[in-house]
């Protein structure tokens, strides 16, 4: 469709004295109309993709992430269209119903009617000329009669009352991780302390702290790929496998590795050395990964020899009950009609792909450390995955290992071990994340920290472990959980 013409352009004389329009205030007036008309077109795109998603129960990724895309130019108007679209969509969808108004012709553009229905009735009402904006415009007042008539019906006075009073994120602490390939910390603490509170964080490192609230999605440094707005909990899972800058023939896997931010984070803990193969199944989401890889700056690329991997970072598919709301999951239409059966049956399907794909990366021959995380609160898919291959991990020669060992808050204590696991809350005022650490032991027995010390005799003893515990092969192995994949 094209875009909305300019106004006032006639060949007509030109107004002159009292008679003439102010032409600043017509020219941002115009300008305001026109971004309102292409933001209710982007807004429409996502909301497209997110209920078409939270139908399938196969979500492209959450509101968050697609609005925060490259595709997206006007990111604030848009996240603001489709939240609160979203928010009054029950109510939309009945008034649009009774009013007849999605029929054949607006039923494959219903995203766009619901968007401009929302922005002109409840938001700003800046109309212009597209055809959606003419629809609803035509019928507002009939659509005004029809919001009396439900608020009659429900017996509340105004149209806020019929919302659901569903949760909303408590404040957090705006966390982001300095890319250590492109800056320094110090640089970054010294520019964003121009304008902002900045502290360093405790425990990870190159994560810088900020007020919550902070927005810094359009903020060069972000754009530029020197700073990531990444969760801590997010970050914590990186540096708990302790990839080393001299690993440098020594590849990393990043299993499930979209969006990328922790396939990144990665690559500057080694210093752009080494070699990283970040995997992605789903083909949208592998385009993200790439934007994520260029926008980092991260190069560092070689053979990929699964046989030669010696860490693994697995943070498979899970429920996503750790940040809910922090994805906006509240606003899914899918949240209100959620039971606790369905809701169960699917945490088993996930937990039973969890232990496959733990147990195929126990598997590498040579591979020396394994980060199994989630974004989950569940047991099924956490302290229990864990457990159900612990037996695999002790007959391959692998412990539990402690990462941050000062940090409070442990696993379940659901088995014996589980004190070495790790979890955070929304309570500690982070999301609600869970990671693990199997470390596999040298010769000696005795599980080695350094990383360092016991190299050789892993990759002499690799193809004796091979012959007992023979691994999946390439061809299974990317058509299970590692393909197409993104190498650095």
């Amino acid at each position: 469709m094209p875009p909305p013409p300019a106004k006032n352009r006639g060949r007509g004389p030109a107004a002159t004295g009292e008679n003439r329009p102010p032409r600043r205030r017509m020219a941002s007036r115009d300008a305001g109309e026109r971004a309102a008309f292409f933001a209710r077109r982007e807004a429409a795109g996502v909301l497209r993709r997110v209920l078409r998603g939270d139908a399938a129960r196969r979500a492209a990724g959450s509101i968050k992430s697609l609005v925060y895309s490259p595709t997206v130019r006007n990111k604030r108007a848009t996240f603001a269209l489709v939240c609160q679209t979203l928010k009054y969509l029950p109510i939309l969808k009945e008034v649009l119903a009774s009013s007849g108004l999605l029929n054949s012709k607006w039923k494959k553009q219903e995203d766009l009617v619901y968007v401009t229905a929302y922005d002109i009735l409840f938001g700003q009402a800046m109309a212009v000329s597209g055809s959606a904006e003419q629809l609803i415009m035509l019928h507002r007042d009939t659509l005004r009669t029809a919001l009396e008539k439900m608020c009659a019906r429900r017996k509340v006075s105004c149209v806020e009352d019929l919302l659901s009073n569903k949760t909303a994120a408590k404040p957090k602490p705006r966390f982001l991780r300095v890319n250590t390939l492109k800056t320094t910390t110090v640089s970054v603490i010294e520019e964003l302390n121009k304008t902002h509170m900045v502290d360093k964080d405790d425990m990870v490192p190159d994560m810088l702290v900020l007020p919550p609230g902070t927005d810094l999605h359009n903020h060069p440094l972000v754009t530029d790929g020197k700073v990531f707005l990444q969760g801590k909990a997010s970050c914590m899972v990186a540096v708990a496998l302790c990839p080393k800058p001299g690993w440098k023939t020594i590849q990393v896997i990043d299993a499930c590795a979209a969006p990328g931010n922790k396939t990144v984070h990665l690559a500057a803990l080694m210093n752009g050395e080494g070699s990283i193969i970040a995997c992605e199944l789903n083909r949208e989401r592998a385009k993200t990964l790439q934007h994520t890889v260029r926008r980092s700056g991260a190069n560092n690329s070689n053979d990929p020899s699964y046989a030669e991997v010696r860490a693994i970072l697995l943070d498979p598919s899970c429920s996503g009950s750790g940040i809910s709301t922090e994805r906006l999951d509240h606003l899914l239409p899918s949240h209100s009609r959620d039971n606790q059966d369905d809701a169960s049956t699917r945490v088993m399907k996930l937990s039973a792909f969890q232990k496959k794909a733990l147990s195929h990366a126990l598997s590498f021959p040579s591979v020396e450390r394994v980060v199994y995380s989630t974004c989950s609160i569940h047991q099924a898919e956490n302290e229990d995955v864990v457990n159900a291959v612990l037996p695999l991990a002790t007959s391959l020669g692998f412990e539990l290992g402690t990462p941050f060992p000062q940090w409070h808050r442990r696993g379940l204590p659901v088995f014996k071990g589980s004190e070495h696991l790790l979890r955070t809350d929304p309570e500690d005022g982070l999301e609600g994340f869970f990671i693990s650490l199997f470390v596999r032991k040298p010769a000696g027995g005795v599980v080695n920290h350094s990383e360092d010390g016991a190299v050789e005799a892993r990759r002499k003893q690799a193809p004796r472990r091979q012959s007992q515990h023979r691994a999946f092969s390439s061809l299974r192995l990317s058509r299970m959980i590692l393909c197409p994949t993104w190498r650095l």
